[in-house]
């Protein structure tokens, strides 16, 4: 939720508010503002965005939006990622560095939240590692096949909604029925993950931002933070 970030600014919680109430042209603008006038942090502006999404989720699972809106959600994100992404490329350099090391990330089978998820596999992209995104409602079996054929040193499961985890538990349990479970960790990330559902589900480890992941991706690989 919004209150994971510290020292909001007015203009973040207008940007957070927005977003959340679907107010499309308002919350663009000033994403836009933020970015090319002001020369903001892109990737704040994406924490920020991330945050908002983490409202919109919650409306959802608990039936005030429904999937219009988490599309018009994803559309908005995606406007402001536009933009975000190539400043941030910029300014860390497109650095033709070997890659660190190989992630697989997906949502969960029934689960269509994919905001979080494209922000951690964009993070993970710049900051060097080799990440295939194989989207959203994922069933079990796809994350086998693509374990197999992508060898992945890290599998990420996303999922915002309750019933998710439910869904990371059966994946959890059918990458170990596939012999498949030691080869390489796995991380859960969501807006409603914490310590009960990562034991619940079997995982290595969970991170709530995109900040956590690397930083668990790095640990488990060894590279210099």
């Amino acid at each position: 939720m919004a209150d994971k970030l510290s020292d909001i600014t007015p203009d973040e919680q207008n940007l957070i508010d927005w977003l959340a109430d679907m107010q499309e042209e308002e919350a663009v603008a000033l994403a836009m503002k933020m970015l090319l006038e002001e020369k903001k942090d892109p990737i704040r502006v994406l924490e920020v965005c991330r945050a908002a999404m983490d409202i919109v989720g919650q409306r959802f699972a608990e039936g005030e939006y429904f999937l219009p809106e988490l599309v018009l959600a994803g559309e908005m994100l995606e406007s402001i990622s536009a933009v975000a992404k190539p400043i941030i490329k910029e300014t860390q350099g497109d650095q033709e560095q070997s890659k660190l090391g190989k992630v697989l990330i997906g949502t969960v089978h029934g689960d269509l939240h994919d905001i979080g998820k494209n922000i951690v596999s964009f993070m993970l992209d710049i900051n060097g590692y080799n990440v295939r995104d194989i989207g959203v409602d994922v069933a079990v079996q796809t994350f086998i096949d693509e374990i197999n054929d992508f060898q992945p040193d890290v599998v990420g499961l996303s999922g915002f909604l309750t019933l998710a985890f439910d869904s990371m538990k059966e994946t959890v349990e059918g990458i170990a029925a596939a012999g498949l479970r030691d080869k390489f960790k796995i991380m859960i990330g969501g807006g409603q993950i914490d310590d009960n559902v990562l034991k619940y589900t079997g995982a290595d480890a969970y991170g709530v931002n995109a900040v956590e992941a690397i930083a668990l991706c790095n640990k488990w690989l060894g590279v210099e933070a």
